[in-house]
């Protein structure tokens, strides 16, 4: 029996400042997780991915994460991507300046 497909956003890091990035419905990548696309077809899903991968000299390490609906957009499910959208955690810097964002 096949698992039912769990909604996905595509996710990566900007290639010059490292930041996380998320691919928007509308092919910009954002900074913001709650602007990303969210995507709940397994075929669309991997499409999306593999037009991501193209972007080479924009993003580095695209993959597919598992995310659901929020009032504000996409939001994550799991503590990895979570964590994520708070930014690195060796010092205050970025996201991590501005609580809550």
């Amino acid at each position: 029996m096949s698992r039912q497909f769990t909604p996905k956003i595509v996710t990566a890091n900007a290639l010059l400042e490292g930041d996380v990035v998320y691919l928007t419905a509308d092919d910009r990548w954002s900074r913001q997780h709650c602007e990303a696309e969210l995507i709940e077809d397994e075929a669309h899903a991997q499409l999306r991915l593999i037009q991501a991968e193209k972007q080479r000299g924009t993003i580095v390490g695209a993959y597919l994460a598992d995310a659901k609906a929020g009032p504000h957009g996409p939001e994550p499910v799991h503590f990895r991507e979570s964590f994520r959208t708070r930014g690195p955690s060796n010092y205050a810097h970025g996201k991590q300046e501005r609580p809550n964002v």
